[in-house]
């Protein structure tokens, strides 16, 4: 754990960082990590619109509450803006998102030049997916590629950053620098095999982890043990996945309907006795908080609140695991303003111009 060092840029901009000796990256996400300190990121839930207002009005709900935040790719197959767009839009008002990279869409011609892209627009993490199959999406026409998977993703990345080349072996003028990422599930079976398909992951380049949503803590808490015992969280930084349940109506459905998430029958009847479901699924989520900080070898917590996003903040708030620490938050900076006048000014002077010359050349 190195001393305490800015997340702020000397120069005023707040992305990319300094380099730091022994980071891959220059965000933010990473020097809370390496400092020791609890993690905490999010996901935003992407648009179906091409307004960045929609955008930049998602990412302020968790302004000051959140290390990082995810741009999701295209989830449950379902297409919304793309990961790399919101990316773009986060990093021009200094967030630091993380960019998902999913395989099923896209080649690896078409990855390499996102991963560039992104690292030239300030993307400093990234998340590598193989992505759920075009079945589970509203356009199962649609026709996958799957030319990567999220193992090969995760070496391609690393090779372009460490060795400075292309997969065919063409060098790379500017490698990116970035911070490498990989999602886990303990809670889907073979059990035993999960903590070994983590340190396949960590292997082929993952330097931190986020796990499926946690509902079941003492199959974790096995999972965290045997990924300790194998010194896998001596090379790889885990995030548990937790969130809020709106209903026990909603957790019976996701249970019945979406791989891979493992909700057990005491949560159910938890949920099932509230009186208020909604305020009982957020209560649910601070406890589970309050017991995976305190498993070792976990360093933060990936908070996932679909269509409850305005929970996030209280979640990490009455969870405490901050510790009177808060994380970046936008602020509006004197020369917004002034950028924002002195381009509607240029507008309006093109505006005004066209048009005086569009009436000398009627005459």
């Amino acid at each position: 754990m190195t001393g305490r060092q800015r997340d702020e840029h000397p120069d005023g901009i707040d992305l990319p960082l300094d380099p730091q000796p022994g980071h891959s990256s220059r965000g933010r996400l990473e020097r809370v990590l390496r400092r020791g300190e609890f993690a905490v990121t999010t996901e935003l839930n992407p648009p179906d619109s091409a307004d960045p207002e929609d955008v930049y009005n998602r990412a302020k709900v968790f302004d000051g509450w959140v290390d990082a935040i995810n741009a999701v790719d295209a989830s449950g197959a379902n297409c919304h803006m793309s990961s790399v767009g919101i990316c773009a839009l986060l990093t021009r008002m200094g967030y630091a998102p993380i960019m998902q990279i999913a395989c099923r869409d896209k080649n690896r011609i078409a990855i390499q030049g996102d991963v560039l892209g992104g690292a030239a627009m300030g993307v400093a993490n990234m998340l590598c997916l193989t992505g759920d199959g075009v079945q589970a999406g509203d356009q199962p026409g649609a026709k996958p590629v799957f030319d990567l998977d999220c193992m090969s993703l995760l070496e391609t990345i690393r090779i372009m950053r460490d060795n400075g080349k292309f997969l065919s072996g063409r060098k790379l003028t500017t490698p990116p620098q970035v911070f490498l990422g990989a999602a886990i599930n303990p809670f889907a079976p073979p059990y035993d095999f999960r903590p070994y398909r983590l340190g396949k992951k960590i292997a082929a380049g993952a330097q931190f982890v986020q796990s499926q949503y946690c509902f079941d803590v003492p199959m974790f808490r096995t999972f965290m043990q045997k990924a300790r015992d194998l010194g896998y969280t001596e090379q790889c930084f885990v995030l548990c996945g937790v969130g809020p349940l709106a209903s026990a109506k909603t957790a019976k459905w996701i249970r019945s309907n979406v791989p891979g998430i493992h909700i057990p029958d005491a949560i159910i009847t938890r949920l099932e006795g509230a009186q208020d479901q909604k305020k009982e699924g957020k209560q649910l989520a601070i406890d589970i908080i309050n017991e995976v900080k305190e498993i070792p070898g976990v360093s933060g917590i990936h908070v996932m609140a679909y269509r409850q996003e305005e929970y996030v903040a209280e979640i990490v708030d009455e969870s405490g695991v901050l510790k009177g620490r808060q994380p970046w938050k936008r602020e509006i900076r004197r020369d917004d303003q002034m950028v924002a006048d002195r381009l509607d000014h240029i507008l309006h002077d093109e505006i005004v111009e066209t048009q005086s010359d569009l009436v000398k050349t009627a005459h």
